[in-house]
């Protein structure tokens, strides 16, 4: 062989073999995207498939159940629609009815099963993407009487 052929070779398998490196990169990491949604996004978007979600709102007063071991059922509301989550686990300490929540999950048969929730840090935090969906919502308050006053606008 040629010097000129092996170095086309060579050029060759170096490009595909960074090609299916970058396919396999992108593939990670499509797989651990978790998109935010409101629950008036799931309810107006229906079936996601099996892809993995972020859902956040309020959780509903009056909606926390508690089930055998561990398992916890609640609603999260962005006060124009609600969707029904269940987690099983150890819930974050500053968790409660009124206040703001993220899980992460997945939407199965109208439920949303989550692997893990996230709730406010403080009593003024509100995590942005809730401010967010609450806003687009039409339900958003702003929080000022209720102390939020110091809360940046930017919501960090």
């Amino acid at each position: 062989m040629k010097r000129k052929h092996k170095r086309l070779t060579f050029v060759a398998v170096g490009v595909g073999l960074l090609s299916l490196a970058a396919a396999l990169f992108l593939s990670a990491i499509g797989d651990s995207v978790a998109f935010f949604h409101s629950p008036s996004d799931l309810a107006n978007h229906g079936d996601l498939g099996d892809r993995r979600i972020r859902v956040g709102g309020l959780v509903e007063d009056g909606s926390v159940q508690r089930g055998q071991g561990a398992e916890v059922r609640f609603r999260v509301t962005d006060l124009a629609q609600s969707v029904p989550v269940v987690y099983v686990g150890i819930l974050p300490d500053l968790f409660r009815e009124g206040q703001g929540v993220v899980a992460q999950g997945r939407l199965r048969d109208g439920v949303f099963v989550a692997d893990e929730v996230l709730a406010r840090h403080d009593e003024t935090y509100m995590p942005p993407e809730v401010a967010e969906s609450l806003k687009q919502a039409g339900t958003w308050q702003h929080m000022e009487a209720a102390g939020a006053a110091s809360m940046p606008a930017d919501g960090y």
